[in-house]
């Protein structure tokens, strides 16, 4: 990875919160912890996928119609989060084929 592609990275990323925090309070805590879940579970493709980005235009298209977030995604944000990520291989399943391995 050159330096070039680092500063490109982090261009995209800081463009990417401004578009979080623009969204409103009750928007922006549930993606917060959309994101939480998503980094300690989601998948291996999550930094560099169009999972996260998805994300802020699927909430700023729900803004725009008038929905309140908990329409959007229900009131079990885990759930809705594993539902996005189950075709996906995730760092959990990574984690437990790893330990299965040397256990076997």
């Amino acid at each position: 990875m050159s330096i070039q592609d680092i500063i490109e990275g982090k261009k995209q990323w800081r463009a990417h919160t401004a578009r979080v925090k623009a969204l409103p309070p009750d928007y922006q805590i549930v993606y917060r912890e959309m994101q939480k879940y998503l980094f300690k579970v989601g998948p291996i493709s999550l930094p560099d996928g169009p999972l996260l980005p998805g994300i802020v235009d699927f909430f700023e298209e729900g803004v725009a119609a008038g929905k309140g977030v908990v329409q959007l995604v229900g009131t079990d944000v885990a759930a809705f989060c594993d539902d996005l990520v189950k075709d996906c291989p995730t760092y959990a399943e990574v984690h437990q084929e790893s330990t299965s391995a040397k256990d076997g």
